[in-house]
């Protein structure tokens, strides 16, 4: 068979796994769990990591949260919300040449970080919950902590099922197999 061939098969068998597991985490975020604890920011990080065309990798998590703001309602922090997780697309574009766990981990991590900086400010900012003050800022912050540990959890079980699966087809299907250690989706 032709490398060039199967090369491009594997690209697309590699794309398309990548885009089903985009897809499925996007649905669980509809089903009920707790506040925060959602594979959105692990889809995020995913997205970027494993999508070889940057406009998708940015665009599909976009595509999962609207879709999934249908069901769940839509608020006046969605473009502030939005934009955070788009940061999580970026985190996700450093891995892609090296997906290690610690790699992965740290990105995890510095995605929920920077969620419950952004978001939380925002609320802050926009919502009128707390006094326009430093120390309303602070207690804003402190609010959220519950939040972030739910955001941590999930981008972390989430993180762990889809790159794992990921890693998982990669390893044993010859379908995903890549040529070259370099080569991404």
């Amino acid at each position: 068979m032709n490398p060039e061939m199967t090369q491009k098969g594997s690209l697309l068998y590699r794309t398309l796994l990548a885009l089903a597991l985009i897809v499925l985490a996007a649905a669980l975020r509809i089903a009920p769990h707790p506040w925060n604890f959602t594979p959105v920011g692990a889809t995020a990080l995913f997205s970027g990591a494993v999508l070889k065309d940057r406009r998708l990798a940015f665009l599909f998590p976009l595509v999962a949260l609207f879709a999934g703001d249908i069901f769940i309602g839509f608020h006046k922090l969605l473009p502030i919300v939005y934009a955070s997780f788009l940061v999580n697309v970026a985190i996700g574009l450093w891995l892609r040449d090296r997906r290690t766990i610690a790699r992965v981990s740290l990105a995890t991590l510095l995605g929920a970080i920077q969620f419950f900086f952004v978001t939380n400010f925002a609320v802050w900012q926009l919502l009128g919950g707390f006094p326009h003050t430093a120390s309303g800022l602070v207690a804003c912050y402190i609010a959220g902590v519950p939040f972030f540990w739910n955001t941590l959890a999930g981008d972390a079980f989430y993180v762990a099922l889809l790159f794992g699966s990921f890693a998982f087809a990669e390893r044993f299907s010859p379908a995903f197999e890549r040529s070259s250690r370099r080569m991404l989706p």
